[in-house]
């Protein structure tokens, strides 16, 4: 029998650890069946309860402002100098990969904005910032990798021309597609299989439409990174939010 862990919004969503089956027997019965306390506030970043996601925010915000007030020719010049591209990556990688972070395609009523808010601030508070931060991280970087390194493979055997190796990349999507992917694993079963299946088709539609297959593909593999964090993410949610030990007579 699962216990469902009650420190994150809409709790009775979420997995939690298997628990000893003495402890639920020894529980009295209106505990057991008591419904969990729904606090939508926690849906919301907050500088004491989720930082890195507060912060980034804030942080994403006051450069989404800045792109929308600021004259066009300087934010395309900003955009171009923090591409992820094969040029800026193969020059200063490490530079690129921070500063590329740092925008919204679309700005603030981007969809990625949203659900940047929402995805890790729930990712936050069940594994903690700095995890949470590796797993955005982690798919931040190895998605552009998995889709740039090719095209400059391709360019190099004269598949792809070299404009091919500017071509304007940058934004949080990638980040934001493996913090879903995590985050899902941690999710009660019956939300879970849903929810990714409904993340991953509309990728998947992206795809099919071949408008940018590139960073469609980065989608889904930065999809598929946070998938293939779910042993990690709930090793780490467990270590956060410990289950209180069996009562024993």
């Amino acid at each position: 029998m699962e216990r469902i862990a009650p420190d994150l919004v809409g709790a009775d969503l979420l997995d939690g650890v298997p628990r000893q089956r003495a402890a639920v027997a020894a529980e009295p019965p209106a505990r057991r069946l008591a419904v969990p306390r729904v606090r939508p506030w926690r849906l919301l970043p907050t500088p004491a309860g989720t930082p890195f996601t507060f912060g980034y925010a804030a942080l994403l915000a006051v450069t989404s402002l800045f792109a929308a007030l600021a004259p066009p020719s300087l934010v395309y010049a900003l955009y171009q100098g923090s591409s992820t591209d094969v040029s800026h990556l193969v020059r200063s990688p490490a530079v690129v990969l921070v500063t590329s972070a740092l925008w919204i395609a679309g700005g603030l009523v981007s969809p990625y904005a949203v659900a940047f808010v929402l995805v890790l601030t729930a990712l936050e508070r069940r594994i903690g910032g700095g995890r949470a931060a590796c797993v955005f991280l982690a798919g931040h970087v190895l998605a552009t990798l998995a889709t740039e390194v090719p095209v400059g493979l391709a360019v190099l055997a004269g598949r792809l021309p070299a404009t091919s190796l500017h071509r304007l990349d940058y934004g949080i999507s990638f980040g934001v597609a493996a913090s879903t992917g995590a985050l899902t694993g941690l999710l009660a079963p019956w939300l879970r299989w849903p929810l990714l299946a409904a993340v991953a088709g509309d990728l998947l539609e992206d795809l099919l439409a071949y408008e940018d297959p590139m960073t469609n593909w980065g989608h889904l593999i930065a999809l598929a990174i946070g998938v293939s964090a779910w042993p990690a993410a709930r090793r780490w949610a467990g270590a956060r939010n410990p289950l209180p030990p069996a009562r024993t007579k």
